[in-house]
């Protein structure tokens, strides 16, 4: 089983036994290890997973953390467990962030089995963060959730990727979170400036109430439309598929989670040029190609991620263009070459009857 199946399983466990997990022991015995196996660190190596591992400098003697992972002779990772009813808190951290001090750990994390929390020391080195650069519920896993877990492995585990990782997460999850309240409870502010220049006269209160529940409204159909957008282009990719597999016999081709995400970094990059449903994602044996209008003539990019050196093709030329990327951020140092391939594609500005400008784009 591959890793994202083995993370798969224990997501349906966690959601049709979490009542017989009352107990940090039981959690343990069919949570974190599991998770912990399914990463492919040896469970059952107590050289390389410590159960109870404690550390002398701590200064409180006998006190221990719960699992400890050590990779080449040094302390990397360092867990604590706590019942799956626990609401993990601040006060929580307490062994991690002593123990953190005192040893070669680069990450640590805090779970009850359903959330977890990853931390680092983003702020201060060799001082755990309070705040989490990574939190989620393990019983809904989202694709890109997987592919940030993926980078913790035995096999892909590289502190400097991770870290580089990390900084994003952080940022991006509490930019996700003030998003989130926003569209929850659209600020007067926010609501003033949405609105500027749609309604002539003074922003009173009751102008307020009348278009704060708009603005709400109106947040909630960009999103329902984005997941439209992306069920239609996954639906039309499917038929692509299947139609392929119905005229030939090559080898099955499958779409990595960087493919998937590397292919969502162009169509946001080119998002105000062309709509996300003109942007199409076709994987092949040797490449992944991103066209747009799902026509081979019209590539935009072609994610070379099948190696172990991955590249990234631009079509701003005669000739596909490959520019070496070490992490998918890097996508984003491409964008004015990716906005202006767009621009060549994007359909001709026509004049309406009235004299008003209509795009297809």
């Amino acid at each position: 089983m591959t890793v994202e199946e083995k993370l798969r399983v224990l997501a349906d466990r966690i959601k049709t036994h979490s009542s017989a997990m009352l107990t940090e022991e039981a959690l343990k015995t069919a949570v974190v290890l599991p998770f912990l196996a399914a990463l492919d660190y040896d469970v059952f190596n107590p050289d390389e997973v410590i159960p109870e591992f404690c550390a002398d400098a701590v200064g409180k003697k006998g006190e221990k953390v719960d699992y400890a992972i050590k990779l080449d002779g040094d302390i990397r990772i360092l867990i604590e467990c706590k019942p799956i009813t626990t609401v993990l808190e601040k006060m929580h951290l307490a062994q991690l962030y002593r123990y953190f001090s005192v040893t070669n750990a680069k990450f640590a994390i805090l779970t009850n089995g359903r959330t977890f929390h990853f931390h680092t020391d983003l702020v201060a080195p060799n001082k755990l963060d309070e705040r989490p650069f990574l939190t989620f519920d393990l019983s809904d896993l989202q694709g890109q959730l997987i592919a940030e877990l993926k980078k913790f492995a035995k096999a892909e585990f590289n502190v400097d990727g991770i870290l580089q990782s990390a900084h994003r997460l952080k940022y991006t999850s509490a930019i996700k979170k003030e998003i989130n309240g926003v569209m929850e409870n659209p600020p007067e502010d926010f609501v003033r400036m949405v609105t500027n220049g749609l309604y002539q006269g003074r922003f009173t209160s009751q102008v307020k109430e009348m278009f704060t529940p708009m603005v709400k409204a109106a947040f909630r159909e960009i999103v329902r439309e984005s997941v439209q957008s992306r069920l239609s282009n996954a639906l039309a990719e499917t038929e692509v598929s299947e139609i392929g597999a119905d005229e030939s016999d090559e080898e099955e081709i499958i779409t990595s989670e960087e493919e998937r995400e590397g292919f969502m970094i162009v169509r946001a990059i080119v998002r105000d040029i062309l709509k996300p449903a003109r942007v199409v994602m076709r994987d092949q044996k040797s490449y992944c190609g991103i066209l747009v209008d799902n026509n081979n003539r019209r590539p935009l990019a072609r994610l070379h991620f099948n190696r172990s050196v991955k590249y990234l093709g631009l079509f701003d030329g005669d000739k596909e263009d490959r520019v070496r990327v070490d992490t998918l951020d890097e996508i984003y140092e491409y964008a004015e070459r990716l906005r202006a391939t767009a621009r060549e594609y994007a359909a001709p500005m026509l004049v309406a009857s009235g004299g008003d400008i209509v795009g297809n784009g």
